[in-house]
């Protein structure tokens, strides 16, 4: 079978790069910064000075010798295993072996592993979304040995970030997050992980480019490093010289599997923000336009008669969206949002998930040769998590739980999961680990159309129908779209004193 912890990358997901794999799920960067010594030698060049002249002048520094720091840092880096299901649908033809640590056990089951650290003495571990993304169950292993049951507190497949829970009985050694914005390329970084099952590895390197966007998400901002990492190294952290985590190791471009000595790193600042929400509700609640936007060649920037590089071009504006009802139109440039320059689509993504729902933002638009200025109250974005998650950590109610976190069924998203046009529903945009949803075979991206024989056409309608379906506990009959494809699946619901749910 091919382990889920590998994606091709081709031209569409990475533009610039040829024959190569963009390893995640088993795979990860690993950094463990050293510092740039020496580094303060280097004055800036003058006007007609030779661009090198300062390092002909100053002598070569030590290698940084980083044992101290590792022993330091190591005992709050963990190795993680999660036991996910076999899709029956992965075995009908003939699969690869998996490489690295991806194999079926007798329970139809196949392990992942990767890596994460410990943020707090109570336990709390972040990692990568595709390190537990499906796992039934998740165990992480301290450095002492020790091993832990762990719960999923929260996911965001967005910028692959998980957030797990165990509890020691005890306070855990733990290391803060730093800030990423300090880090420079051609400083010293070390990767920690488990690479291969090689739990407590430690490599080096340097930070090679900052701000990548390597076509993994719409909110690339990558770290870019060379310290070798491999299978099995995801979800581990990067280190500075301080001690401090500035990056969480995600992702490598490779033509063989292996490391090539092109690795990715989610930055900590990115961390912090995301881990902060999903500690405090379970999901990441973003800002949403609803503009289809382009970059704007140096073509294009003269046939729109710009005075200025950049920006993001609106290709579409998405009907009853905040955009829309801004009046916002096709052939706009949006060139800043609140004061922030917009350079082009991704930096629009980024600036406008930063805004949360209902607040207002004030938008710089190039429209018909003139500026203005655009005021758009913003929405949710689709697709997020609701709070009416049936079953979410964070409900306290009496009500039954199945497990299951819906989000709304938008357009975009409907084409992405092939649904046919026209159809209403609720999307399940994420699966409690062992809970009756999980059991009964419901998984991320079903799309839910009703409950027993009543049509659902949102999550608030599918939670009242489901709510209303189960109070006699005699469970509930969920009508599914999948792969465009109708279903009908049966779950038992949980109750808050179940020991699962």
């Amino acid at each position: 079978m091919s382990p889920s912890n590998q994606t091709p990358v081709t031209g569409g997901r990475f533009r610039r790069a040829g024959l190569a794999a963009l390893l995640l799920a088993g795979t990860a960067l690993g950094g463990f910064a050293a510092g740039h010594a020496g580094s303060a030698a280097f004055a800036e060049p003058r006007e007609g000075q030779p661009v090198n002249q300062a390092a002909v002048n100053t002598p070569a520094a030590p290698l940084p010798d980083f044992s101290n720091l590792v022993a330091q840092v190591k005992p709050a880096v963990v190795s993680i295993t999660s036991k996910m299901p076999i899709d029956p649908a992965a075995e009908e033809g003939p699969m690869p072996l998996p490489f690295g640590h991806m194999m079926p056990d007798q329970h139809r089951a196949i392990e992942g592993r990767g890596s994460g650290f410990i943020v707090d003495p109570n336990g709390t571990i972040v990692t990568n979304n595709h390190v537990v993304r499906g796992a039934r169950t998740v165990t992480v292993q301290l450095d002492d040995g020790t091993e832990l049951k762990a719960k999923v507190v929260g996911t965001d497949p967005r910028t692959d970030i998980a957030v797990l829970k165990v509890d020691a009985g005890k306070p855990l050694p733990y290391i803060q997050l730093g800030d990423s914005t300090t880090v420079r390329p051609g400083q010293w970084v070390v990767a920690m992980g488990n690479p291969f099952g090689l739990g407590g590895t430690v490599t080096a390197g340097i930070v090679s480019a900052e701000g990548r966007d390597i076509g993994a998400g719409p909110y690339d901002q990558f770290i870019q490093i060379d310290a070798p990492i491999n299978q099995g190294n995801s979800g581990g952290p990067l280190f500075t010289q301080d001690g401090k985590v500035v990056g969480i190791n995600t992702a490598i471009l490779s033509p063989t599997g292996g490391s090539v000595g092109i690795g990715f790193a989610i930055p900590a600042n990115t961390v912090k923000t995301v881990v902060a929400e999903l500690e405090k509700t379970g999901h990441v609640t973003r800002g949403y336009l609803g503009v289809e936007t382009q970059s704007i060649a140096g073509a294009m920037t003269k046939a729109l008669h710009l005075s200025q590089k950049g920006g993001a071009l609106v290709a579409g504006v998405q009907p009853d969206s905040p955009a829309a009802k801004a009046g916002l139109e096709p052939g706009d440039v949006i060139t800043s949002i609140d004061g922030h320059r917009i350079d082009n689509p991704r930096d629009l993504a980024i600036e406008i998930a930063k805004v949360k729902p209902a607040a207002q933002a004030a938008l710089e638009v190039f429209r018909n040769g003139d500026h203005k200025t655009v005021t758009a109250t913003i929405g949710q974005m689709p697709g997020e998590e609701q709070t009416a998650s049936l079953g979410g950590s964070n409900e306290q109610s009496d009500q039954p739980r199945l497990g299951v976190a819906l989000a709304p069924l938008s357009p975009d998203v409907g084409g992405e999961l092939d649904v046919p046009k026209g159809t209403k529903g609720a999307v399940v945009a994420g699966v409690q680990p062992g809970s009756p949803a999980d059991q009964a075979g419901i998984r991320p991206g079903d799309v839910i159309i009703g409950v027993g024989t009543k049509p659902v056409g949102s999550p608030d309608e599918a939670v009242r129908a489901i709510r209303s379906a189960t109070r006699d506990d005699k469970g509930v009959a969920l009508r599914i779209l999948r792969d465009g494809k109708p279903a009908f699946l049966a779950v038992n619901p949980a109750h808050p004193d179940d020991t699962q749910g």
